[in-house]
């Protein structure tokens, strides 16, 4: 009995030891393809200190379904399929142009985290509203007019606790109407970070 025990272990321990190096390797490569590419982002993209940030946002709460309202050509993207590697979940993300779409596919690969990532191709004025959810997490990155709609389209598909993070928020880049909104509904307390150029409003669903 002993020696089953022991293989048992052994066995266990051999499993853990194989997916560390896995998770080391893949750390590897996204670092090396992130920092390989940092001042090669345009095409609405965001900068690599914000996606930082909408990293440790989904690391530090563990959340594990998000969304991706405007993939472009995939750097913020690639911050979040990253991050769900490491909570075991998955990044849905949206994109209208299938040109920027397609680079983003191959972007995602060469990050190798095609995995952690569902890219639909089409308006998401229309997808959003058919996506079920329920999500943890939301990053909203497209047409800034449209910013209210879509959180009112998903209020009811996050989940109690959930973030939902807005782009471009900084003063006179969002829309007053929507800013006042989302920053008085009841349901969610907000906060903006300011240490982003661009600003990230962050709203957290109440439990």
């Amino acid at each position: 009995m002993k020696h089953i025990l022991v293989s048992i272990a052994l066995v266990g321990f051999s499993f853990v030891t194989v997916a560390q190096k896995q998770d080391k390797d893949l750390d590897s490569r996204v670092e090396k393809f992130l920092k390989d590419h940092k001042g090669e982002w345009r095409d609405m993209n965001v900068p690599y200190e914000d996606g930082q940030i909408l990293f440790d946002l989904i690391v530090k709460n563990k959340y594990t379904s998000a969304l991706e309202i405007g993939t472009s050509t995939g750097h913020s993207t690639i911050w979040l399929a990253w991050a769900m590697s490491k909570t075991g979940g998955k990044v849905i993300t949206l994109e209208l142009n299938e040109s920027r779409h397609k680079q983003a596919l191959k972007n995602i690969e060469a990050a190798g985290l095609s995995a952690f990532v569902d890219a639909l191709l089409g308006d998401a004025h229309t997808l959003v509203k058919e996506l079920p959810g329920p999500f943890d997490f939301v990053f909203s990155d497209a047409d800034k007019n449209w910013y209210k709609q879509y959180f009112i389209d998903l209020v009811d598909k996050l989940k109690p606790g959930s973030c939902f993070t807005t782009h471009n928020v900084a003063d006179g880049l969002a829309d007053t109407e929507f800013l006042n909104y989302v920053t008085n509904h009841p349901d969610f307390t907000t906060t903006i970070d300011r240490t982003s150029r661009a600003g990230i409003m962050i709203s957290y669903k109440k439990k």
